[in-house]
């Protein structure tokens, strides 16, 4: 609280920590308003670092931190589907939990204690693809020199998670149907039906319902994946789970690292509120253990932050103290649009253009890539 209103001062105490920058003359009520609010983050951020009972009972579920409406709302969703249902599609952007959710699915079903087993499809040759999911007989192809048990049987009894189920070559969609809905599978070079008896979760982050309508997924497939669906919202619907999820993260990279780091400042809270988070959940804890790793001190300080976000320092200040002067509390909405054009464009360049490689560095599919690019007005 000064009598000499600057930016220059208002720089300085906001880099020193400080929640916000009143000018006098001010307003008694507006002041006890503030410190209320100080208050009520103080204790808030006490019961986070602390481990507090009643917010990790309340707020964390089998992997999953989440406070807000829409998270609740998921985590009952999952305890009532979890003990019927033998088929669900997860579907969500990139990074916001997929596999946690089939995990947590599988977990309170009543096959909790049989295998769960993932295959990521994307990573899958093509070719061998139908030998992964089906198996095979000796014989059956050059180099095959044994008879090989396929995922499908394998996990009988329990459940097969098919993560990215949207990169499924169309020539084998037909065989996993008939593997989904009346659960026989046939290996690679025999006649021989087997059955199987396997709860399949698929999650993708691609909209199944157009790319089938496009042509490029089996409609029927499609339909028979999705007899219950679980959408999952991206993590800038639901910010208001980005402090407990913060707390969570420093937690686990603090125990990682062997060091003693507390939380962060509110200025970074902050920053991390107004994000955009392109790669969601999983970005954000990519960042928060960068900026553990940066940090020097057992505070992590809004300097780590956007250095682990590639935000430039001194424009992101500028725009952040300037409602702080006048009393109000306004985010720049284009702090954080800038602070994304930065980063795309730096790792395009570090990638030489390549799209595909700059995805993947930023966490992220080449669909939400382009979809940025153009958001962002980006013209590489």
């Amino acid at each position: 609280m000064t009598g000499h209103a600057t930016v220059d001062t208002a720089i300085e105490a906001v880099k020193a920590g400080a929640l916000d920058y009143i000018a006098k003359p001010f307003d008694l009520t507006r002041l006890r308003e503030l410190l209320i609010t100080v208050r009520e983050g103080i204790r808030r951020r006490e019961r986070l670092l602390q481990g507090d009972a009643d917010v990790a009972t309340r707020f964390e579920f089998h992997g999953m931190v989440g406070r807000s409406p829409a998270m609740q709302e998921l985590f009952d969703l999952i305890r009532r589907l979890a003990p019927h249902v033998r088929t669900v599609l997860v579907s969500g952007e990139t990074g916001t939990g997929k596999e946690l959710v089939a995990r947590a699915l599988h977990a309170l079903g009543p096959r909790r204690d049989r295998q769960f087993i993932t295959v990521n499809c994307s990573a899958v040759v093509e070719t061998l693809f139908e030998s992964e999911l089906f198996g095979h007989v000796r014989g059956a192809f050059t180099g095959a020199t044994e008879t090989k048990v396929g995922l499908f049987e394998h996990a009988t009894g329990g459940t097969l998670l098919l993560d990215e189920a949207g990169e499924l070559p169309l020539a084998l969609q037909a065989k996993l149907l008939r593997a989904v809905e009346h659960g026989e599978v046939q290996r690679v070079g025999s006649l021989e039906n087997r059955k199987t008896n396997v709860h399949v979760i698929a999650a993708t982050n691609r909209n199944l319902r157009a790319e089938s309508m496009a042509g490029r997924f089996r409609a029927d497939l499609f339909y028979r994946l999705s007899i219950i669906e679980i959408h999952l919202l991206p993590l800038r619907e639901h910010r208001e789970d980005i402090p407990y999820l913060t707390a969570r993260f420093v937690q686990e990279c603090a125990a990682r690292l062997k060091r003693s780091i507390g939380g962060v400042t509110p200025a970074a809270e902050r920053l991390l509120q107004q994000a955009l988070w392109p790669g969601n959940v999983r970005e954000l804890k990519n960042v928060i253990e960068r900026a553990c790793i940066l940090s020097v001190s057992n505070i992590l300080s809004e300097r780590e932050f956007a250095t682990a976000m590639s935000t430039p320092q001194p424009v992101a200040v500028a725009n952040r103290v300037q409602p702080a002067i006048s009393g109000e509390t306004r985010p720049d909405p284009n702090l954080m649009a800038t602070a994304q054009r930065d980063q795309i464009e730096r790792v395009l360049r570090q990638v030489g253009g390549n799209k595909a490689a700059a995805a993947k560095l930023l966490g992220m599919n080449r669909r939400s890539l382009y979809r940025w690019l153009d958001r962002l007005d980006l013209r590489p």
